[in-house]
């Protein structure tokens, strides 16, 4: 037996600029995978990075200095770095300019039934500023951790292993740090998406009661028709019955006419 087609299913789908279609869980999705990708690659920049090793040396006259030396190039650090680095400023960037697209294709209808002064709308503003000033500051510690660690691991890829006097190196758990800021900035990236989301959604519940309330009131508030015009159109409506109605002359008897008249 066939399935019924049904309202729903004439109904257009969500657009791609939508903040409820695929590719926006698809972006929000791709956006935590990125997060977690850098996350796993500063964790081994932290494990690679290079280290010093002091030793003595005999200088002039006799007298004892110390020289450093780097434990490595510090080359597989700086790649881990600068891939995440550049991993999550375009995760970052995609998923809020998909934001601010979606938003901005809204219907204008949906925009203006927006009452800023309901509770709902307070909580829902105050929670999209938090997630949103939150994701940038943690993005932006973040990315300039990373850029500390580039800039001090890029410094030694050559004459690594001679003796130095002074060596420059990452403090312990300067690229941890920076992993965990990534999974914050997209973990609160993805928080923003759904405060926005549901904002839509009620905006768009609050437009579908407008246009009820509106249909109602257009329904009720017409006049009926007047008792009149109904009879017009009654009597219009059946012409052949009222030709028939039409009275006959009485039949006068002919004899009795005659009777009376001799009588006379």
């Amino acid at each position: 037996m066939p399935k019924p087609i049904t309202h729903a299913d004439l109904a257009p789908g969500p657009r791609s600029t939508d903040l409820g279609s695929k590719t926006a869980a698809f972006l929000t999705v791709l956006t935590i995978f990125c997060g977690f990708f850098c996350f796993v690659l500063c964790l081994i920049a932290e494990t690679t990075r290079s280290r010093v090793t002091w030793v003595a040396s005999n200088g002039e006259g006799s007298a004892e200095n110390h020289e450093c030396i780097y434990s490595g190039s510090g080359k597989t650090p700086l790649l881990c770095a600068a891939v995440a680095f550049v991993g999550l400023a375009i995760g970052m960037v995609v998923e809020h300019m998909y934001i601010l697209i979606a938003i901005s294709k809204s219907p204008p209808s949906v925009l203006i039934t927006w009452d800023s002064n309901s509770p709902p709308a307070k909580t829902i503003t105050w929670q999209a500023g938090f997630f949103f000033v939150a994701t940038w500051v943690c993005f932006a510690v973040g990315e300039i951790l990373l850029l500390i660690g580039l800039s001090v691991e890029s410094g030694h890829l050559k004459n690594w292993s001679r003796p130095k006097s002074s060596c420059l190196v990452i403090k312990q758990g300067l690229f941890s740090a920076a992993g965990v800021l990534s999974l914050a900035t997209v973990f609160l990236a993805a928080g923003l998406y759904v405060i926005a989301l549901r904002a839509q959604r009620i905006s768009q519940e609050h437009e579908n009661l407008r246009q009820q309330i509106l249909e109602a009131s257009a329904l009720y508030a017409s006049p009926p028709e007047s008792p009149r015009r109904q009879i017009t159109v009654t009597a219009r409506e059946n012409p052949i019955a009222r030709e028939n109605q039409i009275v006959q002359p009485p039949i006068v008897d002919s004899t009795a006419f005659s009777k009376h008249f001799s009588l006379a």
